[in-house]
């Protein structure tokens, strides 16, 4: 009786310790959406979004480094943003864009590590005429 309370407790325990690492694995994965000026405070990873800011876009091919600008398209707030990695094939026409990474108040930039980027439907934008009645 006492080894099958034993085996029983090392399986609650053992469950117990996985419930609890999963927990902190997956808060410690969460990256909320902010505002630019509590992306600039954080400290940690978050998620931006905004409009590309037109003509701020550059792009080193060999060291594969983005420098561009997000707008707030709610407000006159610009947030500069540094991608190491491809350009997305896609970029120029981005309906907005969302970014992934944390500040980086050394170079006054917002460091990405990833990049989701939204484009134009091509069944979007079409105006549908009605004729009649």
């Amino acid at each position: 009786m006492n080894r099958k309370i034993a085996w029983y407790l090392f399986g609650a325990l053992l469950l117990a310790s996985f419930a609890g690492f999963s927990f902190a694995s997956f808060r410690q994965n969460l990256t909320p959406y902010v505002s630019y000026p509590e992306a600039m405070r954080a400290g940690r990873a978050v998620q931006v979004a905004g409009a590309l800011a037109q003509g701020s876009t550059s792009y080193d091919e060999d060291a594969t480094a983005l420098l561009f600008t997000l707008r707030d398209p709610e407000s006159s707030q610009t947030l500069r943003v540094r991608y190491h990695g491809v350009k997305p094939a896609n970029f120029e026409d981005a309906i907005s864009i969302v970014a992934i990474g944390r500040y980086d108040t050394g170079k006054a930039e917002f460091a990405a590590n990833k990049l989701l980027v939204k484009c134009p439907s091509k069944y979007q934008g079409t105006e549908v005429k009605t004729y009649g009645s």
